[in-house]
């Protein structure tokens, strides 16, 4: 079930009769799915040699062979990660009065560095249903959740455990006792093991990359936290006979924060905290409130059934503040002895406070739903919008839909027949409207913090701090909408089998989207725009198959979708709009007419120079050599402008982030007690831009993959030559080199249950008791190189940082009601 709005969901509710206890668990364990193949130490200090020397430079290593294995940093982060379950049930009512009340506990640690990767949810909810009387009925929901955790930094290469761990060289070991490379006056905040021996230091990658040992000390007993109350209270009046007026008062109060405490330390000579340690801690909170009224008319006469609904809701969000607080130079080495109790004194104490603006939005809405002998059906919608997020010319917005669907088996001319039991035709046109932003996004507000040249009274130069706008204002911003346009055939096919196909044509109209700007506009924050339009066209197709017999049951549902995404509006102005960068290359995506949403953009190569006589003959239409300063072994770039010479005009779409193909499959097997269930998933068609390592780092370690470089003629013409000079860009431009195929295949879920008789569990007063098994995440087949081919589109534009790893995990369950 999807919730518009977590504190609307009244999906559990008692059933009338006796009272029914249940308790539902699990205990799970799991490790990373995948480990990646990269160079060991021997094999790095040969390729980093090999760099240099290719430079000009003298190697960095005298005899790699010496060196072994190494350190494989991915041993060093990777544990195995527990989740576990505890959740008890309690349901009953009377004709009356119905309720049901939960209480529960999830535990989850991860499997990078678990002390510093974790998550603890603590949550209760009661349900309850009131028949007053023949007229009035009153009902409330209340849930509470309560969070604690912690995370390592995900999809982003700077810095962090993972990223740390792809990067680091395998040369520098765990643990050296030898600091006389460390600064003297650095050396007592090297970090230090239990046995007081100090964890590596690479000396060949630092900046952000770090020994992820001695980068977990700066983190222990940092943690976020949450508590949420979330209330919904309706009263249902049934004012004259199909005739029922509902209103509804929905609430949601967050409290939220976080604890952090930064030791003295030195991780590298670019990564320290060699002043004073501190303790900051912030705390947030909100509320957000909601009344909907509904009046539904329900009426059947004759062939003929009406349902009518008209109401209207009001929403109103982040009524709030936040604050917080920091304490420096605190008198203690280890966070466990953190506190706010020490006097530091006013010169480290640092204070700050905010309020949140509140928003609100405004909803009339009507519903007409008609079917005529169950035969023809008519569904129809409107929604009258208005969001305080556009300016005053663009609050409100208009969404209406409809669809229509007809029973053609329920017609007089459709024969029996064993072939096609049930046919349904339907279609269906409506529009959707998203205000899914930021507040305020159409205004620009001034900031303090910035600093002006400028003269005192004396003449002399000098910095004053003064304001500046944040953002650029955009005062016609409005709503982004959604048309979509659908058909569709539902058919029940010899008795046992399923089948749907449904066609559909969305297109969404004035994206609204974050755009990049260059620096020197002067705002730290990038704008919001109603960009251009898109259109997403494809079909979904889903088979299904069940039967029973005897003690066996089986069923199997299988689907399949295509999509084709298309932009095909930009705002005016606009050829395109460059997509999030990586590193030093830039914008490695482009959103762009004719293209699909997000489409990969770089330079197209067309092989490797193998030798000199190739380089010469590489010319333009004047006999110029179009990349004179290349070398045996460079990346071939292609003109494909055709101008002689390799520019940004020549950069072409190399692929696209967005799947064209999705698919997945279930399998439900019964015999007597035993269940089983197998479930699969996959997508195809769409491209990966593997981005795991830091290209500013000269020295950073590779994948096993760069032992197929080119080291001389008729070698490689995939991979290029290493070198630390790269005069060619071989490794610096977005290239098709850096790209890779998503497509994946994954066994997702397996699952082994068995439910004991009644006839046993009777004896011990339990109504049902079933035990399972499963396994997750169990087989990936992909030709990706990263840790995982499901990863996010969007604004992310398929872009690979350092994802962290799906687990492969089994579960131990059970399922007691009593």
């Amino acid at each position: 079930m999807r919730c518009k709005r977590s504190y609307s969901c009244n999906d559990k509710k008692g059933k009338k009769g006796r009272l029914n206890l249940s308790y539902n668990g699990f205990y799970g364990f799991g490790h990373a799915s995948k480990k990646l193949d990269l160079l060991n130490a021997t094999q790095y200090a040969t390729i980093l040699n090999e760099a240099y020397v290719n430079a000009g430079q003298a190697p960095k290593f005298s005899n790699p062979q010496s060196l072994g294995a190494g350190t494989d940093w991915q041993d060093v982060i990777f544990n195995t990660g527990e989740r576990s379950s505890h959740e008890v049930s309690v349901n009953g009512g009377n004709e009356k009065s119905t309720f049901y009340g939960s209480f529960g506990y999830y535990d989850q640690t991860g499997i990078v560095m678990s002390d510093i990767s974790y998550y603890k949810r603590l949550n209760a909810r009661l349900n309850s249903t009131h028949k007053v009387t023949d007229w009035l009925t009153l009902g409330q929901t209340f849930a509470y959740t309560n969070t604690k955790s912690q995370g390592i930094n995900s999809n982003g290469e700077f810095g962090g455990p993972l990223s740390s761990a792809v990067n680091l060289d395998p040369t520098t070991p765990i643990l050296n006792p030898d600091l006389s490379a460390i600064p003297a006056a650095a050396r007592p905040y090297v970090i230090r093991d239990a046995n007081g021996i100090p964890y590596g230091i690479s000396s060949l990658v630092q900046n952000e990359m770090s020994n992820p040992l001695a980068f977990k000390y700066t983190q222990l007993g940092n943690n976020g936290w949450s508590n949420d109350f979330i209330g919904n209270v309706f009263a249902e009046v049934k004012i004259i006979k199909d005739l029922t007026f509902k209103s509804s008062i929905n609430g949601k109060k967050a409290y939220w924060g976080s604890w952090n405490y930064t030791p003295l330390y030195y991780l590298n000579a670019n990564y320290s905290n060699l002043g004073v340690n501190s303790l900051s801690r912030s705390t947030q909170e909100k509320f957000e409130w909601s009344l909907e009224n509904t009046l539904t008319y329900q009426k059947r006469f004759g062939k003929h059934n009406f349902n009518l609904l008209a109401g209207n809701g009001y929403y109103e969000y982040n009524i709030g503040f936040g604050q917080s607080v920091t304490h420096s130079n605190l008198p203690i080495s280890s966070w466990e002895d953190a506190s706010f109790n020490f006097d530091v004194g006013r010169a480290n104490q640092t204070v700050s406070a905010w309020d949140y603006i509140n928003t609100h939005k405004v909803s009339y809405f009507g519903r007409v739903v008609y079917d005529y002998d169950n035969k023809y059906l008519f569904t129809g919608t409107i929604r009258r919008d208005g969001s305080s997020k556009f300016g005053a010319n663009q609050h409100w917005g208009t969404f209406p839909a409809f669809s229509l669907g007809w029973n053609v088996n329920n017609e007089s001319f459709w024969p029996e027949n064993k072939i096609i039991n049930t046919l349904k035709l339907r279609g269906g046109y409506g529009i959707l409207g998203n205000d899914g932003i930021d507040d305020f996004q159409f205004a620009s507000f001034y900031v303090s913090g910035a600093n002006y040249p400028g003269f005192n009274n004396a003449g002399n130069e000098v910095v004053l701090p003064g304001y500046y706008p944040n953002t650029l204002a955009n005062p016609d911003l409005k709503w982004e909408t959604t048309s979509q346009l659908n058909f569709a055939a539902d058919l029940k096919l010899f008795t046992n089998f399923n089948l749907t196909v449904d066609y559909y044509k969305k297109k969404t109209s004035d994206i609204l989207r974050k755009i990049f700007i260059p620096g020197y506009v002067g705002v730290t924050n990038a704008p919001t725009a109603n960009i251009g339009d898109m259109e997403n066209e494809g079909v979904e197709v889903e088979l299904g198959y069940k039967k029973n017999w005897s003690d066996w049951g089986i069923s199997v549902n299988g689907n399949f979708a295509y999509l084709k995404n298309t932009v095909t509006k930009l705002e005016k102005g606009r050829d395109y709009i460059d997509g999030p960068g990586f590193q030093s290359m830039g914008s490695v995506s482009r959103i762009q007419v004719g293209e699909s949403y997000g489409s990969f953009y770089g330079y197209n190569t067309l092989g490797i120079f193998q030798n000199q006589a190739q380089i010469n003959s590489y010319v333009n239409a004047n006999g110029q050599m179009i990349l004179p300063n290349a070398k045996p072994g460079d990346f071939i770039w292609a003109d494909t402008n055709g101008d002689g010479a390799i520019t940004d005009a020549d950069k072409v779409n190399l692929g696209n982030s967005i799947p064209k193909f999705t698919f997945g499959m279930t399998i439900n097997l019964n015999y007597k007690n035993l269940d089983f269930m197998i479930f699969a998933q996959g997508q195809a068609g769409n491209k990966i831009f593997q981005g795991l390592r830091r290209l500013d780092l000269l020295n950073a370690n590779y994948q096993t993959t760069i032992l197929d470089r080119w080291t001389g003629e008729g070698t490689s013409n995939t991979t290029p030559r290493l070198t630390v000079n790269d005069t060619n860009h071989n490794y610096t431009w977005m290239s098709n080199y850096y790209l890779q195929k998503g497509d994946y295949l994954r066994i997702k879920l397996v699952q082994l249950g068995y439910t004991l008789p009644q006839s046993v569990t009777q004896n011990f007063g339990v109504s049902k008791l079933r035990f399972y098994v499963t396994g997750e995440n169990l087989f990936t087949f992909t030709k990706y190189t990263g840790y995982d081919p499901e990863i996010a589109a969007g604004d992310s534009f398929g872009i690979d940082r350092a994802y962290y790893p799906q687990a492969r995990t089994f579960i131990f369950g059970a399922n007691i009601t009593f």
